[in-house]
C-alpha cells in the first residue's frame, strides 16, 4: 500500500516523512494565493532535491495553464505533477496534451470529486490520460479538488478503482483512526493525508508523530 502525505512546506518535515515510510511527499508548488502551503517554485525543487532516492516527490498545481505546468516540471523536476483543480478546468483532452508535453521525466496525477455514481464515468475518462487518479472530496466554496478533511461516498470509490486500470489514491479526511476502514472498503492502490496529519488547528505545518501513527496505521495491517 503506497503512502502520499500532504502538504509539505521544508526539507526537514519532508525527509523526516520519507524516513518514516512515506512513500510519496506532496507539496504546493507555485504560489497563487489558492490554497494553504503553497511554496516557491525554488523551494519546491529543494524539497524534491532532499528526498531524491528516498521517496517520490508529488509536485501539486493550482494552475490550469498548460504551459505553465510544463515549465513548473522543468524547473522543480518532481517524479508526479498532480493536478488539483477542477475536472473541467482541464479537460481530458488537455490532460492528454500535457501527459505528453510533460514526457517521461514525470508522470501525471489527476485529482477528481467523488460526489455522486457519474463521477465513476469522470474518472474512467480520465484514466486513459493520467498515470494516476486522486480520489477526493469537494467542498463548494473551496478551490480545486482536496484539503478539505472531509471524507465522502467510500463506496463510490470503490466502483472506480473497481472500474479503472491506472492506479488509484484515495484521499479525503483519511487519519489514522479511520484509514484501516477505508483501504477495506475501498481497495485503493494507496492512500493520502493532508489535514489529518497537521498540527492540530494548523493549516500548514505537519504533525511528525501522527504522519508516523498514519504509516503505522497501514504498515501493521496491510502488505507494503
Amino acid at each position: 500500500m503506497v503512502v502520499q502525505i500532504y502538504a509539505f512546506s521544508n526539507t526537514k518535515d519532508a525527509i523526516a516523512a520519507a524516513k518514516l515510510g512515506v512513500d510519496q511527499i506532496g507539496f504546493v508548488a507555485g504560489e497563487y494565493g489558492k490554497v494553504h502551503g503553497e511554496l516557491s517554485l525554488r523551494k519546491s525543487a529543494s524539497i524534491v532535491n532532499a528526498i531524491r532516492g528516498i521517496s517520490a516527490s508529488v509536485a501539486l498545481t493550482m494552475s490550469t495553464n498548460i504551459e505553465e505546468i510544463v515549465a513548473m516540471a522543468q524547473f522543480v523536476k518532481p517524479d508526479i505533477v498532480h493536478v488539483s483543480t477542477d475536472p473541467f478546468d482541464l479537460d481530458v483532452q488537455a490532460m492528454g496534451d500535457l501527459q505528453t508535453r510533460l514526457g517521461p521525466h514525470s508522470q501525471l496525477m489527476k485529482a477528481l470529486p467523488v460526489e455522486s455514481n457519474n463521477s465513476i464515468d469522470l474518472a474512467a475518462a480520465f484514466s486513459t490520460t493520467c498515470d494516476y487518479l486522486l480520489l477526493d472530496t469537494k467542498v463548494t466554496g473551496l478551490p480545486g479538488v482536496g484539503a478539505t478533511g472531509q471524507t465522502h461516498d467510500w463506496n463510490i470509490s470503490k466502483k472506480i478503482v473497481e472500474k479503472v486500470d491506472c492506479p488509484v489514491i484515495l484521499a479525503g479526511g483519511l487519519s489514522p483512526e479511520n484509514v484501516l476502514e477505508a483501504i477495506q472498503t475501498v481497495q485503493p492502490w494507496g492512500v493520502d493525508s493532508n489535514t489529518s496529519t497537521n498540527v492540530k488547528g494548523d493549516k500548514i505545518r505537519k504533525d511528525i508523530v501522527r504522519v508516523a501513527e498514519f504509516c503505522r496505521a497501514i504498515r501493521g495491517h496491510t502488505s507494503t
